[in-house]
């Protein structure tokens, strides 16, 4: 099944579309720019809602639902914002369909207009803060800290499987505070959420940063993000978290009585990540034998395939790998056995390796007289035979190890391709190369938009950790407050 892959090296682009459609994670959909989710692929996005809800709950949050449809009126109240959006927006004209004069299909019907359009939400910031209007009225209705999973869209010409779809789904906080401090700690509580669960659970090393004036989300004041760095050494948004100020509080007249009895408008924040993680998933741990999955992640981490001649030699396999899977799933580890009869063991073999399964285990006749197993790790492509005796401490220990070692190969990748540039010049030739570049800029954003024009790179954000020194821009030579990342993206 590999062979069915396209080569990164041969063709980075179509190795992640083979890789996405072999591996049975999606594929288009007969809308045009939307995907179907595939039950494998949804089951590692339901891990990672899993892992996020659970983090987000422990933080305070709680789950609501909004509306699908915005008025159009709603949008035009924050002027940036239906700027930013106003492009990508799917609008619902007419309420009815009616048959078509002729019999044979529907048509719309023209006395079915809408006296105002609807919007299918490109993201929910105005749906929400006139619904918190009506639910704040005093500090003691503060903070609010709501969450909602949903789909969302945005009208997209160019897609790509996860990474740009016109409909994908998402979760996207919204809190409301009494104060700008409590709303700034909430935005960036949130931002190291995301870098938690970016690092410990999907394996992948991010930077932490602020975005530039012409990066940053529409209506928002300050926008926070954590990049990633895909192996053909193109950045990728992996989740971003907004300060909104009081922008939306003044758009929607959100108000509340302060404990000086004084009235205030309400501090903002809104933050998110979708489905595009799975593109980022796919991108940083993936090679050319198909899926890599960071064991926190994977829908199974173990599977059994049984090798056997005939069905006495299965039967006596069935009754230990009953013990095997008992044990492993007692510590926790999800398990999968596979003694389907209609594939072979070669085949299943290579399936399980497209897939991504992190550890497989394959016990024949052999191995039931020595009372051993093999025991192949996806991450390395290695094999050995082992006791059969503790296998699931052994299994624990070795999830512990793959999730280390390919967040490391991932970070090892990331300093390999990080390096300093001081002139535009260099950084004309090394942005060819890929990669994240950290240069000086004088900040504004004519000279962020001239090399971006030149070289198709952009400012992926301004690092919050690390090298603060002062020095002077690549390009202007005016001077620059600390280096920022530079990188193309996707």
């Amino acid at each position: 099944m590999a062979k069915e892959l396209t080569s990164r090296s041969e063709n980075y682009s179509q190795w992640y579309i083979d890789l996405v459609n072999k591996a049975d994670l999606a594929e288009t959909s007969a809308v045009r720019g939307c995907m179907v989710i595939k039950p494998y692929g949804y089951a590692i996005w339901e891990k990672m809602q899993h892992e996020l809800d659970r983090m987000f709950k422990e933080t305070g949050h709680q789950n609501a639902y909004f509306p699908l449809f915005i008025p159009k009126s709603f949008l035009s109240k924050e002027a940036s914002h239906v700027e930013g959006f106003a492009k990508e927006c799917a609008v619902v004209t007419h309420y009815r369909l009616k048959t078509d004069a002729t019999g044979k299909g529907v048509i719309v019907d023209p006395e079915a207009k809408l006296e105002e359009e609807l919007i299918v939400r490109p993201t929910s910031e105005t749906i929400i803060w006139n619904t918190y209007k009506n639910w704040i009225h005093s500090y003691r209705d503060l903070p609010i800290l709501c969450n909602q999973w949903a789909n969302v869209v945005r009208w997209e010409m160019r897609t790509r499987l996860f990474l740009r779809t016109a409909e994908f789904l998402w979760q996207e906080g919204h809190t409301a505070h009494a104060t700008k401090e409590e709303a700034l700690e909430e935005a960036m509580k949130m931002l190291n959420v995301y870098a938690d669960f970016a690092e410990n659970f999907m394996a992948i090393p991010v930077v932490k940063g602020v975005k530039s004036a012409n990066e940053r989300f529409a209506g928002a004041v300050e926008t926070f993000c954590i990049e990633a760095l895909m192996q053909d050494g193109k950045a990728l948004q992996a989740g971003t978290s907004h300060f909104l100020g009081q922008n939306f509080a003044k758009a929607f007249d959100v108000k509340f009585i302060n404990k000086e009895n004084k009235e205030e408008l309400v501090w903002a924040t809104s933050w998110g990540v979708s489905t595009r993680l799975m593109g980022a998933l796919i991108m940083t741990h993936s090679d050319d034998n198909g899926l890599v999955l960071p064991p926190n992640l994977a829908p199974y981490q173990v599977v059994i395939v049984p090798i056997y001649k005939d069905m006495t030699q299965l039967a006596a396999i069935n009754e230990k790998a009953d013990n095997i899977i008992a044990a492993l799933r007692k510590r926790g580890i999800s398990v999968k056995y596979d003694n389907a009869d209609n594939k072979k063991p070669g085949w299943k073999f290579a399936e399980y390796e497209l897939k991504g399964v992190p550890v497989r285990l394959a016990m024949g006749a052999r191995d039931l007289e020595n009372g051993t197993v093999e025991v192949a790790r996806r991450d390395t492509l290695t094999k050995e035979t082992v006791s059969v005796e503790n296998i699931d401490a052994y299994v624990e220990e070795l999830l512990k190890e793959i999730q280390k070692n390919i967040f490391q190969k991932a970070l090892d990748y990331r300093a390999s391709v990080t390096r300093e540039v001081n002139s535009y010049e260099e950084f004309k030739v090394e942005i060819e190369k890929g990669g994240f570049l950290l240069c000086h800029w004088d900040g504004t954003p004519e000279t962020e938009e001239k090399i971006k024009n030149e070289t198709k790179a952009t400012i992926r954000c301004i690092p919050l950790e690390g090298d603060k020194t002062p020095g002077k821009c690549m390009v202007t030579g005016k001077p620059s407050a600390q280096r920022v990342v530079f990188a193309r993206a996707y």
